[in-house]
């Protein structure tokens, strides 16, 4: 027993992991994620050893001499269409970001009692649980997120505070949502019904 305690050391140090601030991926890996070039930006403006370690003329030429001419043009090419790939979908996204509306319903529920609803927000990659607490606080009342009949995530909050909660999404979200995204519906509730 006494051999095997002594064949481990006393004490043993964690590895810090470094993570890249655009894939998520630890640095050696960026290759992988699709945004190499940028990742690279990244880690030369937050971890410049790191960069020099991974991406400096020594370190990138001690990589390609040990592949074969075939296999670099290779590796040339699919880091072309990685990068292409990870272009065209940050394209797609802000075009879908450019298209869609964030809607704020304010809903009359019986006589003179309203909600107000708000769609469209996970366009944005926001997090409609979140938001509904959030949005419950701020205002002081019930706030939840529920499941429209169409299937897409709404939240509702007890009250009418559209205006309000249009002028909280640009104060808090200003950067991520343009106004013009945001519009503001009345939807009255159907006289003489049962």
């Amino acid at each position: 027993m006494t051999e095997l305690a002594q064949s481990f050391p006393a004490e043993s140090q964690a590895d810090i992991v470094t993570y890249c601030g655009v894939c998520t991926l630890p640095p050696e890996y960026c290759e992988f994620g699709g945004t190499a070039k940028k990742c690279a930006d990244w880690l030369k403006e937050h971890h410049l050893e790191l960069y020099q370690r991974l991406y400096s003329e020594e370190a990138l030429n001690a990589n390609l001499s040990s592949l074969s001419v075939s296999a670099q043009e290779r590796a040339a090419k699919d880091a072309a269409k990685k990068e292409a790939k990870a272009a065209l979908a940050e394209a797609r996204d802000a075009e879908r970001k450019a298209a869609s509306k964030i809607q704020i319903k304010r809903v009359e529920r019986n006589k003179r009692k309203h909600v107000t609803v708000i769609t469209g927000l996970e366009v944005y990659g926001m997090e409609n649980k979140k938001l509904a607490k959030e949005l419950g606080k701020k205002f002081a009342t019930g706030s939840s997120m529920t499941r429209s009949a169409a299937g897409n995530e709404e939240i509702t909050v007890q009250g009418d505070v559209s205006d309000d909660v249009k002028d909280w999404l640009l104060e808090v979200y200003g950067k991520e949502i343009p106004e013009s995204n945001i519009e503001l519906i009345e939807d009255k509730k159907k006289k003489g019904g049962n």
